[in-house]
């Protein structure tokens, strides 16, 4: 099971506080939201890697498959906030599952079905279905077509089914996820830089960028919001509170914003791999 979000105590005895039922002591289960980041321990290895993929090609499974998810959400009209929740349900699953033993694509459309019930946007999942069989044609140059109702249809989605109902299970169906948007509005509020709509924006897309990236399943939102605005204030050439540091302020540490940021800035240096250039090779993904 994923880490953090299900925390359920063990068993009572008689003795201690509990629930009884019937002629037996049973202790108390705690759902919680407050946990759902990834112990460090769990970074690495990764499921993926002890199969044998490297992580040089687990991460760019990984920036693909939200980068699909971003596509897909957009043609599909729904709200930025449900397809940054895709994508972080899509990165918590896969630090619990392997991406030889699971097909992504398929883990990617679960991740968006899901993601937009849970943020009150629900599409249909023939849509969703369609949606990235119209992307697979962009992606080969295909004329589009239709997507047919055969054989093959009923056959993904049912595939889509198990896979949502599979990371409710993995993910202990602790599926929230808080995002930075607000709380970088609020943070420069308090900086009296919230009427800089240039700061504003660019702070968001720097967060939006980094959904593609583990830092959700790292860190807390609030810092995640501190990197975002100090990288966008650095783009900008912005000057903000340096003695001390704003960030501190909000409970972010130097260390945390400096690994946020190397972390979102790489993203610009990597070699784009497109969807078409991806095969297996026996079990394994080769990205050419």
């Amino acid at each position: 099971m994923a880490a953090g979000p299900l925390s359920v105590s063990s068993a009572a005895s008689p003795s201690n506080d509990g629930i009884l039922i019937g002629d037996k002591v049973y202790s108390e289960v705690y759902l919680t939201i407050d946990n759902s980041l990834i112990p460090e321990e769990r970074l690495s290895p990764t499921p993926s890697m002890l199969d044998g993929l490297d992580l040089h090609a687990e991460t760019d499974l990984r920036i693909l498959g939200c980068e699909l998810i971003q596509s897909a959400g957009i043609l599909l009209r729904l709200p930025q906030v449900a397809m940054a929740t895709g994508q972080v349900l899509f990165h918590r699953f896969f630090y619990s599952k392997s991406f030889v033993k699971h097909n992504f694509e398929i883990v990617a459309m679960a991740c968006v079905n899901l993601a937009s019930k849970i943020e009150e946007a629900p599409r249909r999942i023939r849509d969703v279905i369609n949606v990235f069989h119209h992307l697979k044609q962009m992606r080969v140059k295909k004329t589009p077509s239709s997507l047919i109702l055969d054989q093959n249809y009923i056959n993904t989605k049912n595939q889509v089914i198990k896979a949502e109902r599979r990371i409710l299970k993995e993910l202990g169906f602790c599926v929230h996820v808080k995002h930075p948007h607000k709380i970088i509005v609020m943070y420069l509020q308090v900086l009296e830089c919230e009427k800089n709509q240039t700061l504003v924006q660019t702070a968001w897309n720097y967060m939006n960028d980094s959904l593609r990236t583990n830092v959700f399943v790292r860190f807390q939102a609030e810092t995640i919001a501190c990197a975002c605005i100090y990288l966008a204030a650095r783009a900008l050439q912005i000057p903000l509170p340096a003695r001390p540091q704003w960030y501190l302020l909000f409970g972010a540490t130097d260390d945390e914003i400096k690994d946020i940021c190397i972390t979102t800035l790489k993203l610009y240096t990597r070699k784009k791999h497109l969807l078409s250039s991806i095969r297996m090779d026996g079990r394994r993904y080769i990205l050419e």
